[in-house]
């Protein structure tokens, strides 16, 4: 693997892709991280960019049998996405999407409630969305991120990572455009292309956001347009 294909670390990570998204840097952009491991690299983007910090909080809906294989997803508010051609093809009915979906909607509300503490979404209505992950592997959860971005307003989504596998980042229709910083063709899993690839604990992103916050002289980071 070549060396400049790892990073040292997230912050690493994200220093780098922020050098690549520096051109969008405006007043209308809003950057969500996908927590955890998403959020120290969207912290960089969003230092850089001089734009809010957010998050974005999605589940997969995982086919029955199949957990692995998307046929939806769901985000804050209630938003769901569902993919109709797997649906129909794999023959889920409404009352095992349901069961599915009140599974995932019960740790998503939790987790929600952990990692924002009563602080309300950035309003992304007619703003640009760049959704940050540490990595793209099959890029189920990051087209989610995407999907629920724009359901929530967002004119523009971008969707950026520092390491992203080649086919399935060409395969990404659900953004206007992918940003990575290498797309090696030897991908293993997100973790090889980082030296330290150590958890990032819920304690982390919500210090990331409090510090993001405070940045732009907004401690309680409500939902007010920043």
């Amino acid at each position: 693997m070549a060396h400049m294909n790892v990073f040292r670390n997230r912050i690493d990570g994200g220093q780098q892709l922020a050098a690549r998204l520096r051109p969008l840097k405006g007043p209308d952009i809003v950057v969500l991280g996908l927590p955890r491991g998403g959020v120290p690299v969207a912290a960089e983007v969003a230092k850089a960019l001089d734009a809010p910090l957010d998050v974005i909080v999605v589940r997969k809906l995982g086919l029955p049998g199949q957990p692995e294989v998307a046929m939806g997803a769901i985000g804050e508010g209630g938003l769901r996405v569902l993919d109709t051609d797997i649906l129909s093809r794999s023959g889920v009915t409404q009352v095992e999407l349901c069961q599915v979906e009140e599974r995932e909607r019960a740790i998503l509300d939790v987790r929600s409630a952990r990692i924002r503490r009563g602080r309300n979404r950035i309003d992304l209505t007619g703003r640009t969305a760049i959704v940050v992950d540490d990595g793209i592997a099959t890029g189920s959860t990051a087209r989610a991120a995407c999907r629920v971005a724009r359901q929530l307003g967002a004119a523009r989504v971008i969707l950026a990572a520092p390491v992203g596998a080649h086919d399935t980042v060409q395969r990404i229709s659900d953004a206007d455009e992918v940003v990575c910083v290498c797309t090696p063709p030897q991908f293993l899993a997100v973790g090889n292309h980082y030296r330290d690839f150590s958890p990032t604990s819920e304690e982390e992103v919500i210090a990331l956001l409090d510090a993001a916050a405070r940045r732009r002289g907004n401690p309680s980071a409500h939902g007010a347009r920043q």
